[in-house]
This record gives structure tokens, sequence and C-alpha cells, in this order.
């Protein structure tokens, strides 16, 4: 995996390449890079900071994203299959339509995002703060919610969700109390 600064990957973006796969970009500063279409599939973003950054229609599948600040960030129709955001900071994101079928999202921040019409079916969202988020039509089959905070999420359909004891249900109770 080649490591890239944040400068030399706009550099390259701005003359038109879009092909970044298996890159290490870890601790990068991409502040509000509009990075619309590029393709990090495989790639090291791990705490790399992205607050309001445009990769809508990215391909980040199976990037390495932990710790990573999204916040504010577009990632409309992006492809984040199998990609592991633990301990992310994706708050109020636009996520909508995008693919985090199998992505790990444990312990990460989701509060106000906005996973309309996202499909997040067998992902691990284990302990995320899911507050006032917006799952109206987003797949959520067999994804992992154990211990996850739905508070004011906002219409979710939760019935082939796995959820347990410890998960915080959009109305504030533990779910099957």
């Amino acid at each position: 995996m080649r490591k890239l600064s944040a400068g030399n990957l706009l550099a390259q973006y701005a003359q038109g390449q879009r092909n970044f796969t298996e890159v290490n970009l870890s601790k990068a500063d991409l502040f509000e890079a509009n990075l619309q279409k590029i393709d990090l599939a495989r790639s090291n973003l791990q705490q790399t900071y992205l607050p309001y950054a445009n990769l809508a229609s990215a391909n980040l599948q199976q990037a390495h994203l932990q710790a990573a600040q999204l916040s504010d960030a577009q990632l409309y129709q992006a492809n984040l299959s199998r990609a592991n955001l633990q301990g992310a900071n994706l708050s109020r994101v636009n996520l909508r339509y995008a693919n985090l079928r199998q992505a790990n999202l444990a312990n990460s921040n989701l509060q106000g995002a906005d996973l309309s019409f996202a499909d997040l079916s067998y992902a691990n969202l284990s302990q995320a703060d899911l507050r006032r988020a917006n799952l109206e039509k987003a797949n959520l089959c067999s994804a992992q919610l154990r211990g996850a905070n739905l508070f004011g999420v906002q219409n979710a359909d939760l019935s082939t969700a796995k959820l347990d004891a410890t998960t915080i249900d959009p109305n504030g109770y533990r779910h099957g109390k």
C-alpha cells in the first residue's frame, strides 16, 4: 500500500485521476475536499479528517476508516460495503442510497445522519449512536444493533434487525422492556 499525501491526492484528482485503490491516507487532512466518484477501495483512511468532504458516488469498498472524522460529509450513493468505520464520526452525514452492506460501524457516531434508502444489511452497528438519524426505507436486514442508541430515529423498520435488551429504541426505552 503506497503512502499518499493529501496534497498529492488532491493534485492528481484535479488532473482527472479517480483510481486511488489501496493507498495509505491515514491521518490526512481532507477538510471540505471535493472527491466525487473517487475510487478508494481497500485504502487506509484511518483517522483521516474529512468533515464537509464530498464523496458522493465514491467507491470505499473494504476501506479502513476507523476513527475517521466524516461529520457533515456527502456520501450520497457511496459504496462502503465491508468498510471498517469502527469509532468513526459520521454525525449529520448524508448516506442516502449508500451501500453499507456488511460494513463495521460499531461504536460509530451517526447522530442526525441521513441513512434513508441505504443498504445496511448485515452491517455491525453495535454500540453505535444513531440518535435522530433518518432510516426511512433503509435495509436493516440482519443488521447488528445490540447496544445501539436509536432514540429519536425516524421511520426505521427494525423488524429484521438484530436488537437486544441493551438497544435503546426510538422512544428511548430499552428494547424488549
